[in-house]
């Protein structure tokens, strides 16, 4: 009997999960040793680049104003996700229930999706208030990704399977319920996935607008007053938490979609593996 130990799990890319870690991580401390290198030995001011030393001092240094920043930036994100979220599920709800409400109301969130958000936040800052305006960026920068996939996956359900429940006179609640839900799932999960990073993306856009009109708190307000004053370690600082913040609402809501998908969807089936 074969009493060797077994190979450790790799995934479908045929790398073993540790080495999944360990090449990104490998790659980014390649890539700010060069950093530092490359400011140190041309001897390039703060002012025009900073090294990742003195961005990582700066922000410890500043972590009092910056974190209060990045806690006004992800409320605001958050706001904005949770109403794309309702939003668009709702709507590709009633849109799958009525055709001629989809065929009514579909170009206009279009419309909503190709105007620039950047065009339209200075136009909402001028209507409502501002943390209602931040909001509402967010909001329309996130909701066409959770409304287009949500109505896709409730388009996509098997024609047989929907036959079948055609054939024992399913309602169409119960048909939604017990079929176009389920099927509809991995379509939602990725485009809230989608719409987690594009509300920040708004929230940023819209902070920018505030903080060009003379208001705002948020981190993006913190970046371009660091412009301002030409306190580019602050303002990559600033940038170095916008970008922890994204990854990690994308992890997130990857992990959730993970989570919900892992016992039966193929997509999660293989990451098991």
């Amino acid at each position: 009997m074969n009493t060797s130990p077994a190979a450790p799990p790799r995934s479908r890319s045929g790398q073993s999960p540790p080495l999944r870690i360990l090449l990104p991580i490998l790659v980014l401390a390649m890539g700010l040793v060069a950093w530092e290198l490359v400011v140190r030995l041309n001897d390039i001011p703060p002012y025009v680049l900073p090294g990742p030393g003195l961005i990582l001092r700066t922000l410890v240094a500043d972590w009092g104003v910056l974190s209060e920043s990045l806690l006004v930036t992800l409320v605001t994100t958050l706001e904005g996700f949770v109403c794309a979220a309702v939003g668009g599920i709702a709507l590709a709800l009633l849109f799958n229930q009525s055709r001629l409400l989809e065929y009514s109301l579909f170009p206009y969130a279009v419309v909503l999706q190709v105007a620039p958000v950047i065009a339209i936040a200075p136009l909402l800052l001028i209507y409502l208030p501002q943390q209602t305006a931040v909001v509402v960026c967010a909001f329309i920068v996130a909701f066409f990704p959770v409304l287009s996939n949500t109505a896709l996956g409730l388009n996509s359900v098997d024609r047989n399977l929907a036959g079948l429940f055609q054939l024992y006179h399913a309602s169409p609640m119960q048909t939604l319920r017990y079929l176009k839900l389920p099927a509809a799932l991995p379509h939602i999960l990725g485009g809230l996935r989608i719409a987690g990073g594009l509300s920040l993306i708004g929230a940023v856009v819209a902070e920018i607008a505030a903080g060009s009109a003379g208001a705002g708190s948020g981190l993006a307000y913190r970046i371009a007053e660091s412009g301002y004053r030409l306190n580019i370690p602050r303002m990559f600082a600033a940038l170095l938490l916008l970008s922890a913040a994204g990854i990690v609402i994308y992890g997130l809501l990857a992990l959730v979609s993970h989570l919900v998908l892992r016992r039966w969807h193929e997509s999660a089936l293989g990451k098991e593996s």
